[in-house]
């Protein structure tokens, strides 16, 4: 779907389908621009009780007119509206247009400025997405051209689009299955991605993470017949750049919890285990099109964690990277463990900022529930600059801490310098804590813990079912302010 600017008022148009955003209780202030067809559109909403509450959408048809359907989609109380409102309303109007054969939509919103048409782009694109690759039949209706934003900035609209197809590139990987991206399939993935936007790439395999003393990493990939990859790729856009920063993704292509195995319901979706180092390459590829003035890294410790006669155990003492040593507690927090090595890699290239994202704990979906990611931090500015950023992009997040030494306690190992697991409580925190373990002093650190936002069975705003890629466009959207 395309995404632009019309130059065109709703007097003009015919033979559209147009979608009007309006404030709760303000209906008629915004259909006036429709002309001789607001009366019409009036008339039918206050038969259907329709009032512009958030989230309520309306179809209103016109048999004959020169616009034939107006969706209607609410935007709630003018004094409460965020500027999420307008990418969840955007989303909402593109799966009414498709469910009603649609090809190109107008969107008329009674507020139009540069924020307000990036959001607009970015829902229309992240609403309009289907993972549909491997169905017959497509879902949903027939597929919407155009989607245009009249009077919408062109500056905004095209970074609202570049954010969204981010998205959506992360949330095609993510929702692949296992037997289509493994270890070895997603580094040759990402060297094609590099290959397609001129960046540069390394890929390391296990003979030489073993030489490298990656110990950890190889460690949880030891019971698959996939041997691990380390995945690098850098983006820089000129040798004069000065500003290095690193972007570091969980790639576990399917976790079954090793040993510790998991049950059936909990192994279901583990597919998406991998989508922290989906969203940082989908991140990159962004950035080559955004084209930056940064030095950018992505660093993915890409692994499948399964049983059998070689996996790691329970017990197993495991040097990392970068010396320490860690005590297997449970073989089902192995992506702290993989991790390990990576941050350790990763902070030998001395950049100024690492951001990590990981589906790591269930303990984090428990603590802040399906819709708010957990944020890290052992530099209280940047973990500032990161929420002042996600709440301009709807994604939430909330900080928890990592100054609790007595919880840091449970960490501590009689035989080793860490545990890999502190148990159940405070299982988001002492998660963190762990993975600090392994970022050198002096450099600012930021973890996001996606886990409880991951994955949704039921698509609800502009998320629909299966992988959500949720964190890139905050991580995205604070790069391009820096």
């Amino acid at each position: 779907m395309r995404v632009s600017r019309a130059d065109i008022s709703l007097n003009e148009l015919k033979g559209k389908a147009v979608s009007i955003f309006v404030f709760e209780d303000e209906l008629a202030d915004t259909v006036k621009f429709i002309g001789d067809l607001s009366e019409s559109v009036k008339r039918q909403a206050q038969l259907e009780g329709y009032f512009g509450k958030r989230e309520k959408v309306l179809k209103v048809t016109l048999p004959g007119e020169r616009i034939p359907i107006v969706f209607l989609v609410g935007l709630g109380l003018k004094s409460k509206v965020r500027l999420d409102d307008y990418r969840t309303a955007s989303a909402l109007a593109i799966r009414a247009a498709r469910e009603s054969n649609v090809d190109d939509l107008y969107v008329l919103s009674p507020e139009m400025d540069h924020f307000i048409s990036q959001a607009i782009a970015e829902g229309g694109l992240l609403g309009a997405y289907d993972f549909d690759r491997y169905k017959g039949k497509a879902n949903g209706g027939q597929k919407i051209q155009n989607l245009y934003l009249i009077g919408g900035d062109e500056n905004a609209i095209e970074k609202g689009t570049l954010f969204a197809c981010g998205q959506n590139y992360a949330r095609d990987l993510a929702n692949e299955p296992p037997n289509v991206i493994n270890p070895i399939s997603l580094a040759d993935i990402a060297r094609n991605l590099s290959d397609d936007m001129g960046l540069d790439c390394r890929i390391y395999d296990e003979k030489e993470l073993a030489d490298m003393g990656m110990n950890a990493l190889l460690a949880v990939g030891r019971g698959s017949v996939n041997p691990p990859r380390l995945i690098h790729l850098t983006f820089k856009r000129n040798s004069n750049t000065r500003l290095k920063v690193a972007l570091v993704g969980k790639g576990l292509t399917f976790d079954s919890g090793g040993l510790d195995i998991k049950t059936p319901d909990n192994m279901r979706t583990m597919k998406g285990d991998k989508t922290g180092a989906c969203i940082v390459l989908g991140a990159i590829r962004t950035l080559a099109k955004l084209n930056l003035d940064l030095e950018v890294h992505v660093l993915i410790g890409a692994v499948e964690n399964m049983p059998g006669g070689s996996s790691y155990k329970p017990d197993d003492i495991i040097k990392a990277y970068n010396g320490k040593t860690i005590e297997i507690d449970n073989t089902d927090a192995e992506g702290r463990v993989t991790m390990a090595d990576v941050l350790s890699f990763t902070s030998k290239l001395k950049p100024s900022y690492i951001i990590d994202i990981a589906t790591l704990t269930g303990a984090c979906a428990v603590a802040l529930g399906p819709y708010t990611a957990g944020l890290f931090s052992n530099d209280q500015a940047l973990c500032n600059d990161l929420l002042e950023v996600s709440a301009f992009t709807g994604e939430r997040f909330w900080q928890l801490p990592i100054d609790d030494e007595c919880l840091r306690k449970r960490l501590e190992s009689p035989f080793a310098d860490l545990l890999n697991s502190a148990g159940r409580y405070g299982g988001a925190i002492t998660a963190a804590m762990f993975l600090r373990e392994f970022v050198d002093e002096g450099i600012s650190w930021a973890h996001m813990d996606i886990a409880g936002v991951n994955y949704y069975r039921e698509s609800f705003g502009y998320y629909p079912k299966g992988s959500s890629a949720f964190g890139i466009r905050t991580i995205l959207e604070w790069l391009s302010r820096l």
